[in-house]
């Protein structure tokens, strides 16, 4: 059972818990390590618990991705090259 109070977590963040402990369980993981792998997933994925004190000044949900937008803007390029490369465009 992981330790630690899951009560600074958005809903999205939750949801998306559940979602990916239940992928494990399905593969044949065991409850608690599913549960384990799921929390440590999402904490490596959004940066942890995201929710706000209520002031509306707490940590922006980072689950959109860890990519800027020129990361974004020259991964884009590279697949639209290579799609032309091989004739998928």
């Amino acid at each position: 059972m992981p330790q630690g109070d899951k009560g600074k977590y958005t809903d999205k963040q939750k949801r998306m818990e559940r979602h990916i402990e239940e992928g494990y369980e399905h593969r044949g993981v065991s409850k608690g390590e599913s549960e384990r792998r799921a929390w440590a997933t999402v904490n490596a994925q959004t940066g942890g618990g995201n929710k706000s004190s209520g002031s509306g000044r707490g940590k922006r949900d980072t689950s959109s991705g860890s990519m800027s937008s020129s990361e974004r803007s020259r991964a884009a390029k590279k697949g639209w090259e290579t799609r032309r490369r091989e004739g998928n465009a």
